[in-house]
């Protein structure tokens, strides 16, 4: 309907558990004033605006400070402003009005025009019915004669009551290292200027109630999906309030419009839960498996990788990569994934990149014999790749100096001892491309790991800012890809966990995770990224006996159960464990088999437990839990505390230990029925309110629980 069509009043949009109800003024930008459980459908969505509204304290101007879906300077606000824009040479105050709005109980749509300024705003609210998870999308179109510079546009305002703040830290090898701060004023505003989604900022950001956790206190959590450079933003208003920004951080004149041209900045994705982080994790995993991975994840079991990075480098030999191959089908790997160092001129990793073409030096007869030896086997053979980068030392930049993202004539760092491709221009994309296509024809190949290992530092393209759109045109020629071969799947990896972001997963069926293969640092890593991501999409390898990336040694029952609960693979040499221990191997493996399909599909929970070197996960629905509990560290007493499952069907349940080994497992003098492989049964309130008793752990350990309810152990 037109702004003529409606008269000032509050809209609501419902999903199946939630609530967001809309304020509308004449003319002005609609604000949110509730945002909760679903309300009854006769509230009277009028008088609860009324009995909501705020005083406007002295000291502010006479109206106060609009905290509306686009906070601008124009109305007087003196936050961070959701729009900044520069016409000419000057930047211009905007005052964006409601011109008009289409809407329905599950969607809405605005136009915001600044007729001054000439321009228009399209946004879009969407609150999906299953999940409750809030879409917004907005885009800018210059009306006006000449161009319009725009340097900041929120993917979303959110005001918010919360000021305890959850943001994530990290880097290559430890990514989502959860981070507190208590926003008691100013700012808090982490910017990511890597070009991906990075180790260190990754595009989240969670508010909550003081001392919220993971299974009490309210809180919201909000996702920029984008794959490059973005700010994410926190703010205490001079007058107590709170809102949250998300955006793409530009680049000064990266975006000019022309006359008619339109900007699309990325979706944000939010949740809000009242039971703590679990409650909105179980909204977000719901989204994801139903909207953004592509349609077939879940067409087939998600196949046991083995990746051959960490058995071989680049030491590439037929013969023993076949020896792998027969190995890894021994103890169940169903998919076999070439790594680096299979293409031409790559001895190591200073040389080769953008050339993709077999180096006939260690396969005289192409891909092909060893593809065929791994079908044989039963497995899928997959590929990694670097398509966007390319190292000097190759044809392709002997050919083309002038294909890198950069200034001409401007030196400027080596990352991994490579350049950057600039896909924005036509004929290298359509080269990168071809490449892949002449592949993916010529081979078998089923699965793409698809690697991006340096960060962008000098982002131009034709002597202009190109970061957005190289990040664009990256989602271009993975969607060729994609549309051209359907059925090949896609890893997403950029030197581990750079590139963990929904536009990048609606793009592939699965995230390398880390690097690193440390299972002491993994299960914090993988449990900061179970946060936002299920755990079918979650790739995670039991590495070798001694981590490279730590150094440290970790037992092989504790490396594979830190792989168990996520795409399970393998990528240590295999030829170098002992035959007992590719036997442990297979036998975990085999479990991980009975257990996968109830992963993809059940809920997912972080435990809590007051001994900081414990990390438990269950994998819960209404028969099943399965429970893992890692101990990390020394504990300051012998006798750990039982560990409360919550979420657990009223009724009886049957608990025994998957994975009980007393002379392994348990060091106490005395090893109760469940730590021996015993079933017991216990009531859902007491592993709710008393807990699951634990066997006594050493560091490196690893306690696997199979919980089933009643009605499901007796069928």
């Amino acid at each position: 309907m037109t702004i003529s069509e409606f008269t000032d009043g509050p809209h609501r949009l419902d999903s199946s558990s939630d609530t967001v109800v809309l304020e509308f003024k004449h003319g002005r930008i609609p604000e949110i004033v509730h945002w909760g459980t679903r309300l009854p459908d006769d509230v009277d969505l009028v008088h609860l605006v009324r009995a909501m509204e705020t005083p406007v304290p002295h000291g502010l101007l006479d109206t106060g400070e609009a905290l509306s879906l686009l906070p601008q300077l124009g109305s007087g606000f003196t936050g961070h402003p959701a729009v900044q824009v520069q016409r000419g040479n000057s930047d211009t105050i905007t005052n964006f009005g409601l011109t008009e709005y289409h809407a329905d109980r599950s969607q809405i749509a605005f136009t915001l025009t600044d007729t001054d300024l000439a321009a228009t705003l399209h946004l879009k609210l969407s609150l999906d019915q299953r999940t409750s998870v809030l879409t917004s999308q907005i885009s800018m179109t210059n009306t006006g004669a000449d161009g319009l510079q725009l340097d900041w546009l929120a993917g979303l305002t959110l005001p918010t009551e919360f000021a305890d703040l959850l943001h994530f830290n990290g880097r290559w090898a430890l990514e989502f290292q959860q981070l507190r701060h208590y926003l008691a004023s100013g700012q808090l505003t982490k910017e990511n200027r890597t070009g991906r989604t990075s180790h260190h900022s990754p595009p989240f950001l969670i508010a909550g109630e003081k001392g919220f956790a993971e299974h009490h206190g309210a809180v919201i959590a909000l996702h920029l999906a984008w794959s490059g450079n973005h700010r994410i933003i926190a703010e205490r208003l001079r007058d107590g309030r709170i809102q949250l920004q998300a955006g793409v951080l530009l680049a000064p004149g990266e975006i000019s419009l022309k006359r008619g041209e339109s900007w699309h900045s990325p979706a944000v994705h939010v949740a809000r839960g009242e039971r703590g982080l679990n409650d909105v994790s179980r909204k977000f995993h719901a989204f994801v498996r139903q909207k953004i991975v592509p349609a077939g994840i879940y067409s087939k079991p998600r196949p046991v990788h083995f990746n051959t990075w960490e058995a071989v480098y680049f030491e590439h030999d037929v013969e023993k990569l076949k020896q792998l191959a027969d190995l890894a089908a021994d103890v169940g790997v169903e998919r076999f994934v070439l790594d680096d160092g299979w293409f031409k001129g790559r001895i190591h990793d200073k040389a080769g990149l953008g050339d993709w073409e077999v180096d006939r030096n260690k396969y005289p007869d192409g891909l092909a014999p060893l593809i065929r030896h791994v079908i044989a086997r039963g497995m899928e053979f997959g590929l990694w790749v670097e398509p966007e980068m390319v190292n000097s030392d190759s044809d392709l930049m002997r050919a083309h100096p002038d294909w890198i993202l950069g200034i001409h004539g401007r030196n400027q760092p080596l990352g991994r001892a490579q350049y950057i491709l600039d896909l924005t221009r036509p004929e290298v994309f359509e080269t990168i491309f071809q490449q892949l296509d002449a592949l993916l024809r010529q081979y078998p190949i089923s699965y793409l790991k698809w690697d991006a290992n340096r960060d962008v530092s000098h982002g131009f393209s034709a002597g202009r800012p190109a970061s957005f759109a190289q990040t664009q045109a990256l989602y271009r020629l993975l969607d060729r890809v994609r549309d051209a071969y359907p059925e090949v799947e896609i890893e997403a990896c950029a030197s581990g966990g750079a590139r963990a972001d929904y536009a990048m997963l609606s793009r592939a069926e699965r995230i390398w995770t880390s690097d690193c293969n440390d299972p002491y640092d993994r299960q914090m890593i993988q449990r900061g990224f179970s946060i936002f991501f299920p755990p079918e999409v979650m790739g995670c390898h039991i590495g070798p006996r001694r981590a490279h990336t730590t150094g440290r040694e970790a037992s092989t029952a504790f490396r594979a159960y830190t792989a168990f609960f996520g795409h399970m693979g393998i990528e240590a040499n295999l030829l170098s464990l002992s035959a007992q221990e590719r036997a442990q191997v297979a036998a975990i493996i085999r479990e991980h088999k009975r257990w996968r399909d109830h992963l993809s599909h059940a809920q997912i929970l972080r435990l809590e437990h007051d001994d900081s070197a414990i990390c438990g996960f269950v994998a819960i629905d209404q028969q099943v839990a399965l429970v893992s509990v890692a101990h990390l560290g020394s504990s300051p007493y012998p006798l750990l505390a039982p560990l409360r499952i919550p979420g657990l069907k009223g009724g009886n349940w049957s608990v025994h230990q998957l994975n009980a080994s007393p002379g392994a497992l348990s060091r106490a003098k005395y090893t109760p029925p469940v730590s021996r492989g015993e079933a017991v049964i216990m009531p859902a309130p007491v592993l709710c309110e008393r807990g699951l008793p634990l066997p006594v752990m050493a560091a490196g350990e690893v306690a696997i629980f199979v919980l089933k309810h009643m009605d499901a152990a007796n069928d």
